[in-house]
């Protein structure tokens, strides 16, 4: 059902970036938006995970070099017959992480700094366990055209203002202008958000299964989740799009479980992650 929901909306959030080529060019604007649609996700598949990487200045380590980290990613690949990711280490005092990559085949997962200083061996292997289950149901790919079309979106509502309010080619006049500069990077959010929040879900409950202890993941969340809300990631506030990508929103823009939301509240991840431990909590 969740991969239902998300293809709904990634059909709507295409269809979004149609409209506004039609509501500010008529039929030719519509064209020329799948133009630039199908560029940029063509664009975005064979460059995203590296873009992101270097955005997150992401150091590439190995075995010899961080055997504990790259150990557990090694062992939960095993364990998920998913080929070795890439593993990398981010220097950020926010312990965070996430996973990107077209594809299992050419996956990365990265760590910050602050995630392998605050979290145990455990927590670090239910983070990575969650970042692996996106990579293996192939989020990553999702949540890249997602942010693509998403930023296409919003590129086009800046440029509004150098259409014509009035004319041939443009169906609306100045009101659909203004509509489109209003209405089009909105509605592009809140269906972002609704994917991200909805890959989030699944990502926690098959990174559970395939670590095999619930209670590593939701342990982890916790201690990221307050973490997080008092220390900055600057490269992440600078890059406002990719927040989507971690497994905590590394913005300081609060956790309601709501639409305008990148991710959904740690307290419901948790509560669902100890009803898969059959544990009673505070949620519960």
């Amino acid at each position: 059902m969740n991969y239902v929901k998300t293809a709904i909306l990634l059909a709507g959030l295409t269809g979004l970036f149609l409209a506004i080529g039609f509501a500010l060019g008529g039929e030719g604007g519509m064209l020329i938006a799948l133009g630039i649609a199908v560029a940029m996700n063509l664009f975005a598949y064979w460059n995203a995970d590296k873009i992101v990487l270097r955005m997150y200045n992401a150091r590439e380590v190995d075995a010899r070099t961080a055997p504990a980290f790259h150990g557990i990613v090694t062992q939960l690949a095993d364990r998920g017959g998913l080929p070795m990711p890439r593993v990398y280490i981010i220097e950020s005092d926010q312990p965070n992480a996430f996973a990107t990559g077209r594809d299992p085949a050419h996956a990365a997962v990265a760590a910050t700094t602050g995630l392998l200083r605050i979290l145990s061996q455990e927590e670090i292997a239910g983070v990575l366990a969650h970042e692996l289950a996106h990579i293996k149901n192939r989020d990553t790919l999702i949540m890249t055209i997602t942010a693509t079309i998403a930023g296409a979106i919003s590129m086009l509502a800046h440029f509004a203002l150098f259409f014509r309010g009035s004319g041939r080619d443009n169906p609306f006049g100045i009101v659909g202008v203004i509509l489109v500069m209003i209405l089009a990077p909105l509605g592009a959010m809140l269906v972002q958000m609704a994917i991200s929040r909805t890959r989030e879900y699944a990502a926690d409950r098959a990174g559970a299964e395939l670590c095999g202890r619930p209670l590593w993941l939701a342990s982890a969340l916790e201690k990221l989740d307050v973490a997080a809300r008092r220390i900055d990631n600057p490269a992440a506030e600078a890059n406002p799009a990719t927040a989507h990508l971690f497994i905590v929103n590394p913005l300081h823009g609060g956790s309601m479980d709501n639409l305008f939301s990148t991710h959904p509240s740690t307290a419901n991840r948790v509560r669902r992650l100890r009803e898969m431990a059959g544990v009673a909590g505070p949620w519960g």
